[in-house]
Protein backbone atom coordinates (compact mmCIF):
# COMPACT_ATOMS: atom_id res chain seq x y z
CA UNK A 1 0.00 0.00 0.00
CA UNK A 2 1.42 3.49 -1.22
CA UNK A 3 2.16 5.64 2.37
CA UNK A 4 -0.18 9.01 1.89
CA UNK A 5 1.65 12.17 1.26
CA UNK A 6 2.40 14.26 3.98
CA UNK A 7 0.34 17.39 4.48
CA UNK A 8 2.07 20.92 3.97
CA UNK A 9 1.74 21.37 7.92
CA UNK A 10 3.25 17.95 8.42
CA UNK A 11 6.29 18.73 5.85
CA UNK A 12 6.47 22.00 7.74
CA UNK A 13 7.81 19.74 11.11
CA UNK A 14 10.77 18.11 11.49
CA UNK A 15 10.95 14.32 11.18
CA UNK A 16 9.53 12.63 14.25
CA UNK A 17 12.54 11.97 16.84
CA UNK A 18 14.75 14.61 14.93
CA UNK A 19 14.86 18.62 16.39
CA UNK A 20 16.57 22.02 15.60
CA UNK A 21 18.96 22.79 18.15
CA UNK A 22 18.83 26.72 18.29
CA UNK A 23 20.60 29.72 20.37
CA UNK A 24 21.40 28.33 23.84
CA UNK A 25 21.20 24.89 23.68
CA UNK A 26 23.78 25.40 20.80
CA UNK A 27 26.16 26.99 22.55
CA UNK A 28 25.81 24.86 25.59
CA UNK A 29 26.47 21.68 23.33
CA UNK A 30 29.67 23.58 21.98
CA UNK A 31 30.49 24.40 25.48
CA UNK A 32 30.47 20.45 26.28
CA UNK A 33 32.53 19.47 23.81
CA UNK A 34 35.08 22.32 24.22
CA UNK A 35 35.65 20.91 27.93
CA UNK A 36 35.41 17.70 27.19
CA UNK A 37 37.97 17.49 24.09
CA UNK A 38 40.47 20.17 26.44
CA UNK A 39 40.33 17.40 28.77
CA UNK A 40 40.59 14.86 26.30
CA UNK A 41 43.77 16.52 24.65
CA UNK A 42 45.21 16.53 28.21
CA UNK A 43 45.17 13.04 28.15
CA UNK A 44 46.87 12.28 25.15
CA UNK A 45 43.66 11.89 22.92
CA UNK A 46 43.71 13.19 19.74
CA UNK A 47 40.29 14.11 17.35
CA UNK A 48 38.96 12.02 14.40
CA UNK A 49 35.47 12.61 12.68
CA UNK A 50 33.96 9.62 10.41
CA UNK A 51 31.61 10.17 7.72
CA UNK A 52 27.72 10.12 8.66
CA UNK A 53 27.20 7.47 5.80
CA UNK A 54 29.15 4.35 6.32
CA UNK A 55 28.66 0.30 4.70
CA UNK A 56 25.89 -0.97 6.39
CA UNK A 57 27.57 -4.26 7.04
CA UNK A 58 30.15 -2.47 9.29
CA UNK A 59 27.49 -1.96 12.37
CA UNK A 60 25.74 -5.26 11.25
CA UNK A 61 28.40 -7.31 12.02
CA UNK A 62 30.09 -5.37 14.53
CA UNK A 63 26.65 -4.92 16.83
CA UNK A 64 25.98 -8.42 16.13
CA UNK A 65 22.15 -10.54 15.09
CA UNK A 66 19.53 -10.16 17.81
CA UNK A 67 21.02 -6.63 18.76
CA UNK A 68 18.59 -3.39 18.63
CA UNK A 69 20.61 -1.72 16.50
CA UNK A 70 21.00 -4.63 13.64
CA UNK A 71 17.29 -5.59 14.46
CA UNK A 72 15.17 -2.11 14.19
CA UNK A 73 17.11 0.61 14.95
CA UNK A 74 19.55 1.38 11.55
CA UNK A 75 18.60 3.46 9.31
CA UNK A 76 19.65 1.89 6.02
CA UNK A 77 19.18 2.29 2.43
CA UNK A 78 20.71 1.24 -1.03
CA UNK A 79 22.17 3.51 -3.11
CA UNK A 80 21.55 4.83 -6.85
CA UNK A 81 24.69 2.95 -7.47
CA UNK A 82 23.56 -0.47 -5.84
CA UNK A 83 25.89 0.42 -2.30
CA UNK A 84 24.42 -0.73 1.00
CA UNK A 85 24.74 2.62 3.34
CA UNK A 86 23.74 3.03 7.04
CA UNK A 87 23.61 6.28 8.62
CA UNK A 88 25.60 5.76 11.60
CA UNK A 89 24.17 4.62 14.92
CA UNK A 90 27.51 4.35 16.75
CA UNK A 91 31.08 5.73 16.79
CA UNK A 92 32.98 2.51 17.79
CA UNK A 93 32.58 0.70 14.80
CA UNK A 94 33.28 3.68 12.37
CA UNK A 95 36.83 4.57 14.13
CA UNK A 96 37.95 1.00 14.29
CA UNK A 97 37.05 1.05 10.35
CA UNK A 98 38.90 4.51 10.35
CA UNK A 99 42.09 2.62 12.31
CA UNK A 100 42.63 0.19 9.69
CA UNK A 101 41.48 1.82 6.68
CA UNK A 102 44.87 4.33 7.34
CA UNK A 103 47.39 1.87 8.85
CA UNK A 104 47.49 2.97 11.76
CA UNK A 105 49.31 -0.23 12.91
CA UNK A 106 52.11 0.59 11.90
CA UNK A 107 51.55 3.98 14.22
CA UNK A 108 53.24 3.87 18.13
CA UNK A 109 50.53 2.25 20.27
CA UNK A 110 48.13 2.80 21.04
CA UNK A 111 46.14 5.16 18.84
CA UNK A 112 44.04 7.26 21.13
CA UNK A 113 40.95 9.60 19.43
CA UNK A 114 37.91 11.92 20.79
CA UNK A 115 35.16 12.73 18.61
CA UNK A 116 31.52 14.49 18.32
CA UNK A 117 29.53 13.41 16.56
CA UNK A 118 25.28 12.60 15.11
CA UNK A 119 24.51 9.37 15.95
CA UNK A 120 20.94 7.86 14.14
CA UNK A 121 18.83 5.37 15.60
CA UNK A 122 15.35 4.77 14.76
CA UNK A 123 14.32 4.39 18.09
CA UNK A 124 11.28 5.60 20.27
CA UNK A 125 11.58 9.03 21.45
CA UNK A 126 12.11 10.29 24.48
CA UNK A 127 13.57 12.73 27.39
CA UNK A 128 17.42 13.03 26.43
CA UNK A 129 17.19 10.35 24.06
CA UNK A 130 16.37 11.27 20.21
CA UNK A 131 16.34 9.43 16.51
CA UNK A 132 19.42 12.00 15.91
CA UNK A 133 21.21 12.77 18.67
CA UNK A 134 24.99 13.49 19.62
CA UNK A 135 27.88 11.68 21.36
CA UNK A 136 31.40 12.80 22.26
CA UNK A 137 33.41 9.30 22.12
CA UNK A 138 36.69 8.41 23.61
CA UNK A 139 38.75 4.82 21.62
CA UNK A 140 41.91 3.62 22.73
CA UNK A 141 42.89 0.84 19.82
CA UNK A 142 46.18 -0.84 19.95
CA UNK A 143 46.29 -2.07 23.33
CA UNK A 144 44.69 -4.91 25.09
CA UNK A 145 46.44 -3.88 28.82
CA UNK A 146 43.59 -3.52 31.75
CA UNK A 147 45.38 0.51 32.36
CA UNK A 148 43.49 1.42 29.36
CA UNK A 149 40.35 0.23 29.70
CA UNK A 150 40.92 2.42 33.50
CA UNK A 151 41.62 5.54 31.56
CA UNK A 152 38.89 5.80 29.50
CA UNK A 153 36.68 5.55 32.76
CA UNK A 154 39.13 7.99 34.24
CA UNK A 155 38.74 10.54 31.40
CA UNK A 156 35.09 10.18 31.31
CA UNK A 157 34.58 10.68 35.37
CA UNK A 158 36.90 14.19 35.00
CA UNK A 159 35.10 15.23 31.87
CA UNK A 160 31.29 14.31 33.53
CA UNK A 161 32.17 15.81 37.27
CA UNK A 162 33.96 19.13 35.21
CA UNK A 163 30.61 19.27 33.76
CA UNK A 164 28.75 19.45 37.34
CA UNK A 165 28.12 15.60 37.88
CA UNK A 166 27.96 14.44 40.94
CA UNK A 167 27.36 11.00 42.81
CA UNK A 168 28.73 9.36 40.40
CA UNK A 169 29.89 5.27 40.56
CA UNK A 170 30.81 3.16 37.51
CA UNK A 171 28.90 -0.03 37.53
CA UNK A 172 31.39 -2.78 35.89
CA UNK A 173 31.46 -6.32 34.51
CA UNK A 174 33.61 -8.61 32.97
CA UNK A 175 32.12 -11.15 30.00
CA UNK A 176 35.76 -12.34 29.26
CA UNK A 177 37.47 -13.13 26.18
CA UNK A 178 36.09 -15.74 23.52
CA UNK A 179 36.69 -18.55 25.68
CA UNK A 180 34.95 -16.88 28.56
CA UNK A 181 31.92 -15.82 26.27
CA UNK A 182 31.63 -19.30 24.87
CA UNK A 183 30.83 -21.07 27.68
CA UNK A 184 28.71 -18.67 29.18
CA UNK A 185 26.81 -18.40 26.44
CA UNK A 186 26.10 -22.10 26.68
CA UNK A 187 24.96 -21.33 30.24
CA UNK A 188 22.68 -19.00 29.20
CA UNK A 189 21.36 -21.09 26.39
CA UNK A 190 20.61 -23.69 29.03
CA UNK A 191 18.82 -21.38 31.85
CA UNK A 192 16.75 -19.35 29.14
CA UNK A 193 15.62 -22.74 27.43
CA UNK A 194 14.12 -24.28 31.49
CA UNK A 195 12.40 -21.03 31.26
CA UNK A 196 11.41 -19.81 27.61
CA UNK A 197 7.80 -19.87 28.64
CA UNK A 198 8.33 -16.95 30.84
CA UNK A 199 10.07 -15.11 28.45
CA UNK A 200 8.78 -11.74 26.04
CA UNK A 201 7.81 -12.98 22.47
CA UNK A 202 11.02 -11.18 20.98
CA UNK A 203 13.34 -12.45 23.92
CA UNK A 204 11.93 -16.49 22.83
CA UNK A 205 13.54 -15.28 19.29
CA UNK A 206 16.22 -13.78 20.79
CA UNK A 207 17.39 -17.46 22.28
CA UNK A 208 17.77 -18.46 18.86
CA UNK A 209 19.69 -16.62 17.96
CA UNK A 210 22.16 -14.47 20.26
CA UNK A 211 20.68 -15.10 23.90
CA UNK A 212 23.50 -12.59 25.69
CA UNK A 213 20.75 -9.88 24.40
CA UNK A 214 18.44 -11.30 26.52
CA UNK A 215 20.00 -9.37 29.46
CA UNK A 216 19.42 -6.15 27.88
CA UNK A 217 15.46 -6.87 27.22
CA UNK A 218 13.39 -4.38 28.89
CA UNK A 219 10.52 -6.99 28.85
CA UNK A 220 8.95 -7.02 32.25
CA UNK A 221 8.82 -10.85 31.95
CA UNK A 222 12.40 -11.07 30.80
CA UNK A 223 13.69 -9.02 33.67
CA UNK A 224 11.95 -11.46 36.22
CA UNK A 225 13.51 -14.33 34.80
CA UNK A 226 17.07 -12.25 34.15
CA UNK A 227 16.94 -12.37 37.98
CA UNK A 228 17.86 -15.92 38.60
CA UNK A 229 20.61 -15.92 35.06
CA UNK A 230 23.52 -17.04 35.20
CA UNK A 231 26.43 -14.68 35.58
CA UNK A 232 29.57 -14.10 33.13
CA UNK A 233 31.84 -12.94 36.13
CA UNK A 234 31.32 -17.36 37.13
CA UNK A 235 32.82 -18.60 33.55
CA UNK A 236 35.50 -16.28 33.16
CA UNK A 237 39.10 -17.70 32.03
CA UNK A 238 42.15 -17.07 34.28
CA UNK A 239 43.61 -14.33 31.82
CA UNK A 240 40.07 -12.96 31.78
CA UNK A 241 40.01 -12.70 35.87
CA UNK A 242 43.21 -11.31 35.58
CA UNK A 243 42.26 -9.08 33.23
CA UNK A 244 39.02 -7.78 35.61
CA UNK A 245 41.07 -7.46 38.68
CA UNK A 246 44.17 -5.28 36.99
CA UNK A 247 40.95 -2.88 35.96
CA UNK A 248 39.44 -2.77 39.32
CA UNK A 249 42.77 -2.17 40.86
CA UNK A 250 43.71 0.95 38.71
CA UNK A 251 39.70 1.90 39.68
CA UNK A 252 40.69 1.59 43.36
CA UNK A 253 43.86 3.23 42.99
CA UNK A 254 41.91 6.61 41.54
CA UNK A 255 39.19 6.39 44.21
CA UNK A 256 36.50 5.98 41.56
CA UNK A 257 33.72 4.26 43.38
CA UNK A 258 32.20 0.97 41.51
CA UNK A 259 30.02 -2.04 41.93
CA UNK A 260 30.06 -4.75 39.93
CA UNK A 261 26.57 -5.66 38.08
CA UNK A 262 27.28 -8.87 37.14
CA UNK A 263 24.09 -8.92 34.26
CA UNK A 264 25.52 -6.21 33.04
CA UNK A 265 26.68 -7.28 29.42
CA UNK A 266 25.87 -3.65 27.66
CA UNK A 267 23.95 -4.00 23.95
CA UNK A 268 26.28 -4.61 20.87
CA UNK A 269 28.25 -8.47 20.53
CA UNK A 270 31.26 -6.74 19.56
CA UNK A 271 32.25 -6.21 23.67
CA UNK A 272 34.91 -8.23 25.56
CA UNK A 273 35.78 -8.08 28.84
CA UNK A 274 34.87 -4.58 30.32
CA UNK A 275 31.91 -3.63 30.01
CA UNK A 276 30.57 -0.62 32.19
CA UNK A 277 28.25 1.94 32.70
CA UNK A 278 29.01 5.50 34.82
CA UNK A 279 25.65 5.78 36.78
CA UNK A 280 24.35 8.70 39.34
CA UNK A 281 22.18 8.95 42.03
CA UNK A 282 18.97 10.68 41.81
CA UNK A 283 16.10 11.72 44.55
CA UNK A 284 12.79 11.53 43.49
CA UNK A 285 10.34 14.89 44.37
CA UNK A 286 8.87 11.83 47.25
CA UNK A 287 12.53 11.53 48.45
CA UNK A 288 13.10 7.92 46.96
CA UNK A 289 16.41 7.18 45.07
CA UNK A 290 17.08 5.83 42.12
CA UNK A 291 20.12 5.21 39.74
CA UNK A 292 20.06 6.05 35.78
CA UNK A 293 23.14 5.56 33.89
CA UNK A 294 24.66 8.60 32.12
CA UNK A 295 27.20 6.95 29.44
CA UNK A 296 28.34 3.83 28.93
CA UNK A 297 31.27 1.47 27.16
CA UNK A 298 33.58 -1.10 26.86
CA UNK A 299 36.17 -3.08 25.89
CA UNK A 300 36.45 -4.66 21.87
CA UNK A 301 39.14 -7.18 21.64
CA UNK A 302 37.52 -8.83 18.60
CA UNK A 303 35.72 -6.15 16.76
CA UNK A 304 37.79 -5.20 13.59
CA UNK A 305 37.77 -9.50 12.64
CA UNK A 306 34.36 -9.13 12.99
CA UNK A 307 34.02 -5.89 9.97
CA UNK A 308 35.69 -8.05 8.04
CA UNK A 309 39.70 -7.04 8.70
CA UNK A 310 42.31 -10.53 9.14
CA UNK A 311 43.98 -9.64 12.28
CA UNK A 312 42.33 -8.74 15.40
CA UNK A 313 42.89 -5.05 16.71
CA UNK A 314 42.21 -4.41 20.88
CA UNK A 315 40.13 -1.30 21.90
CA UNK A 316 38.34 0.10 24.62
CA UNK A 317 36.16 3.00 24.34
CA UNK A 318 33.54 4.97 25.74
CA UNK A 319 30.15 7.46 24.18
CA UNK A 320 28.66 10.04 26.23
CA UNK A 321 25.01 11.13 25.41
CA UNK A 322 25.33 15.41 25.13
CA UNK A 323 21.76 15.65 24.94
CA UNK A 324 21.17 13.52 28.08
CA UNK A 325 24.34 15.67 30.24
CA UNK A 326 23.49 18.54 29.11
CA UNK A 327 19.81 17.81 30.15
CA UNK A 328 20.95 16.87 33.63
CA UNK A 329 19.95 19.04 36.59
CA UNK A 330 23.66 19.21 37.09
CA UNK A 331 24.51 20.60 34.13
CA UNK A 332 26.60 23.75 34.70
CA UNK A 333 26.13 25.53 31.47
CA UNK A 334 29.29 25.77 29.75
CA UNK A 335 29.30 28.01 27.24
CA UNK A 336 32.06 28.06 24.45
CA UNK A 337 35.02 30.63 24.68
CA UNK A 338 33.36 31.91 21.63
CA UNK A 339 30.79 33.42 23.54
CA UNK A 340 31.74 37.15 23.97
CA UNK A 341 28.90 39.28 26.23
CA UNK A 342 28.25 42.58 24.31
CA UNK A 343 28.28 45.56 25.96
CA UNK A 344 28.23 47.52 23.36
CA UNK A 345 25.38 48.05 20.78
CA UNK A 346 25.69 49.74 17.60
CA UNK A 347 23.41 51.96 15.82
CA UNK A 348 23.57 53.34 12.28
CA UNK A 349 21.15 56.41 10.36
CA UNK A 350 21.23 57.31 7.26
CA UNK A 351 22.80 56.04 3.69
CA UNK A 352 26.43 57.43 4.14
CA UNK A 353 26.80 55.60 7.41
CA UNK A 354 24.70 52.68 6.61
CA UNK A 355 28.01 52.53 3.44
CA UNK A 356 30.35 52.89 6.47
CA UNK A 357 29.53 50.91 8.82
CA UNK A 358 30.42 47.66 7.82
CA UNK A 359 34.04 48.97 8.10
CA UNK A 360 32.93 50.59 11.99
CA UNK A 361 32.07 46.70 12.89
CA UNK A 362 35.23 45.14 11.29
CA UNK A 363 37.64 47.48 13.48
CA UNK A 364 35.83 46.32 16.62
CA UNK A 365 35.81 42.65 15.95
CA UNK A 366 39.64 42.70 15.09
CA UNK A 367 39.90 45.06 18.46
CA UNK A 368 37.71 41.98 20.06
CA UNK A 369 34.96 44.09 21.20
CA UNK A 370 31.92 42.33 21.19
CA UNK A 371 28.53 44.24 19.77
CA UNK A 372 25.02 43.49 18.89
CA UNK A 373 23.26 45.26 16.39
CA UNK A 374 20.40 45.69 13.77
CA UNK A 375 21.76 47.02 11.21
CA UNK A 376 19.05 46.33 8.76
CA UNK A 377 16.69 49.52 10.65
CA UNK A 378 16.79 53.02 10.06
CA UNK A 379 15.08 54.25 12.96
CA UNK A 380 16.92 55.99 15.88
CA UNK A 381 14.00 55.24 18.48
CA UNK A 382 13.55 51.27 17.67
CA UNK A 383 17.40 50.54 17.52
CA UNK A 384 17.69 52.19 21.01
CA UNK A 385 14.69 50.18 22.08
CA UNK A 386 16.09 47.13 21.03
CA UNK A 387 19.29 48.30 22.96
CA UNK A 388 17.51 49.34 26.04
CA UNK A 389 15.62 45.47 25.68
CA UNK A 390 18.71 44.03 25.64
CA UNK A 391 19.90 45.64 28.49
CA UNK A 392 23.34 46.57 27.04
CA UNK A 393 25.13 49.31 29.25
CA UNK A 394 26.64 51.78 26.04
CA UNK A 395 25.22 52.63 22.55
CA UNK A 396 27.58 53.66 19.51
CA UNK A 397 26.13 55.74 17.38
CA UNK A 398 27.38 56.33 14.03
CA UNK A 399 24.59 59.09 11.62
CA UNK A 400 25.34 60.84 8.65
CA UNK A 401 27.42 63.74 10.25
CA UNK A 402 29.78 61.29 12.26
CA UNK A 403 30.47 59.06 8.75
CA UNK A 404 31.37 62.70 7.60
CA UNK A 405 33.59 64.06 10.99
CA UNK A 406 35.22 60.57 11.13
CA UNK A 407 33.37 59.96 14.95
CA UNK A 408 31.32 58.04 16.47
CA UNK A 409 28.59 59.28 19.58
CA UNK A 410 29.00 56.81 22.49
CA UNK A 411 25.97 57.23 24.75
CA UNK A 412 26.00 55.64 28.29
CA UNK A 413 22.55 54.39 29.15
CA UNK A 414 22.01 53.98 32.66
CA UNK A 415 23.15 58.34 32.88
CA UNK A 416 22.02 59.10 29.14
CA UNK A 417 25.40 61.22 29.52
CA UNK A 418 27.03 61.06 25.51
CA UNK A 419 30.23 61.74 24.25
CA UNK A 420 31.72 62.24 20.77
CA UNK A 421 34.82 60.46 19.76
CA UNK A 422 37.07 60.18 17.28
CA UNK A 423 36.91 57.09 15.40
CA UNK A 424 40.82 56.05 15.39
CA UNK A 425 40.20 56.64 19.31
CA UNK A 426 36.92 54.89 19.28
CA UNK A 427 38.77 51.39 20.18
CA UNK A 428 40.57 52.69 22.85
CA UNK A 429 37.75 54.72 24.50
CA UNK A 430 35.55 51.39 24.29
CA UNK A 431 37.81 49.31 26.19
CA UNK A 432 38.23 51.80 29.28
CA UNK A 433 34.23 51.67 29.95
CA UNK A 434 33.62 49.25 32.90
Amino acid sequence: MAKEKKSAKDLLQSPKGMRDILGTEYYEMQGFFEKAQEIAMYYGFTPVETPTLEHEEIFLKGAGEGTDIADKEMYGFKTKGGDRLAMRPEGTAAVMRTYIEHGMRALPQPVMFYYQSAMFRHDKPQKGRFRQHHQFGLEMLGTDKPIADALIIKTTMTILEEAGATDLFININSIGDADSKKEYQKALKVYYRKHVNDLGKTDQERLKTNPLRILDSKDPKSIAVNEEAPDSVSFLTNDAKKHFKRVLEFLDECEIPYQINKSLVRGLDYYTHTVFEIMEKVTEEDGTEREIAICGGGRYDYLAKAIGHRKDVPGVGVGIGIERVIGSSWWKNLTPRIIKNAKVYFIQLGFDARLKSLNVLEMLRKARIPVRQAISKDNLGSQLALAEKLGLPYVVIFGQKESIDGTAIVRNMKDRSQKIVKLDELVDYLKKLK
